[in-house]
């Protein structure tokens, strides 16, 4: 089934691509290879503020990076042009801003990983590190960055 398809499924709509927040480029390709760059929550338009822990629950910070995965999905679409032309999802590296006895970092995460197996399927799942941070750019719950193998 087409990647299309299952966002649709999902009531997923892709948005355009995000600029960068600073002085970097917002992916690079290099061969089948695409690294996108840290890409912070966002709701509704705006930076999706917080630390879990604090004033976000886990669940909340889940949501956060199932945003963040969208957005990311996004800016694969604007820069490949065909989702269908994704090969593997290799590598997510997600980013939490967290209160100093926060421990599940790794929970949040899984609103982005478990998107992503959902969207992409069998080439979906991935190697994954995930953290805690005292705090992310504009003041952002979360950040995720991603390697996808595309052909």
């Amino acid at each position: 089934m087409s990647v299309y398809k299952r966002l649709e499924e999902l009531g997923v709509e892709l948005g355009a691509m995000t600029a960068p927040a600073a002085s970097y480029a917002p992916f690079v390709k290099h061969g089948n290879l695409l690294y996108l760059s840290g890409h912070l929550a966002r709701r509704a338009g705006q930076i999706w503020k917080g630390r879990l822990g604090d004033d976000i629950s886990t669940e909340v910070g889940q949501q956060a990076a199932r945003a963040v995965a969208v957005d990311l999905v996004s800016t694969m679409h604007a820069t490949i042009e065909d989702l269908d032309r994704v090969k593997k999802i290799v590598k997510l590296t997600a980013m939490v801003a967290s209160a100093a006895d926060f421990e599940s970092q790794h929970i949040v995460a899984n609103g982005a990983s478990d998107f992503f197996a959902a969207v992409f399927q069998g080439i979906g799942p991935h190697a994954r590190s995930a953290f805690g941070v005292a705090r992310l750019p504009l003041g952002s719950c979360v950040e995720i960055e991603l390697i996808v193998g595309f052909e």
